[in-house]
């Protein structure tokens, strides 16, 4: 199954911008190779993550809901999408969820070019004072700590081999699916965490 990760453009996702930012990564292609190699990422990897794209594709709104359920649980976790006096912000909600959606499917099916390592970086910095409001004009506190960040992978990760398992592939073929995925995922945050600290510290 074929599927395109390029939304159609008569349905735009407002914010999502990939191919388009100015912000160029200040991670090169270099060491995203070497980076690739640290999560074990290989070719076999790449065709079980796409393969992984098609089965995730329908269902990514599904996950992103179920994530937002988990962090919504946690009023630590839920307070960087409220507004900052701590009240619900649905418009937030709303504006945001549609690219989480498509991250989902950029996740698996994107290729690991200079474009995407540029995105990633532009999702890194959205979760930072610099831009994490700009793009939606929110009322919304103007930090995630890295910690959350990093933590919240493990959520992202786990609960995806459910969604996976759900097509009725061979159980072979969920686990390698899943261990692509969360490579996908780990190499993706990595990058995410790169604003966040120094060159040197990072």
């Amino acid at each position: 199954m074929s599927i395109d990760a390029t939304p159609n453009p008569a349905t735009a996702i407002p914010g999502y911008d990939y191919g388009s930012e100015t912000l160029h990564s200040p991670v090169d292609l270099h060491e995203l190779a070497r980076l690739k190699a640290a999560v074990g990422m290989t070719e076999e990897d790449e065709r079980y993550l796409r393969m992984a794209g098609a089965v995730l594709a329908d269902q990514a709104g599904d996950m992103v809901d179920e994530w937002r359920a988990h962090l919504g649980a946690h009023p630590h976790l839920a307070a960087y999408s409220k507004r900052r006096d701590g009240s619900p912000n649905p418009e937030y909600a709303a504006a945001t969820r549609p690219r989480f959606v498509q991250w989902v499917i950029d996740a698996c099916l994107r290729g690991y070019d200079q474009q995407w390592l540029d995105y990633q970086h532009e999702i890194g910095l959205r979760h930072m004072r610099e831009r994490k409001n700009l793009t939606d004009h929110a009322d919304s506190p103007d930090h995630v700590p890295m910690r959350y960040l990093v933590a919240f992978s493990a959520v992202v990760i786990v609960t995806a081999r459910t969604r996976l398992a759900a097509a009725g592939r061979p159980d072979s073929e969920v686990q390698r699916m899943h261990d692509a995925w969360t490579k996908a995922v780990m190499l993706a945050v990595t990058l995410w965490t790169r604003p966040y600290v120094s060159a040197t510290d990072w």
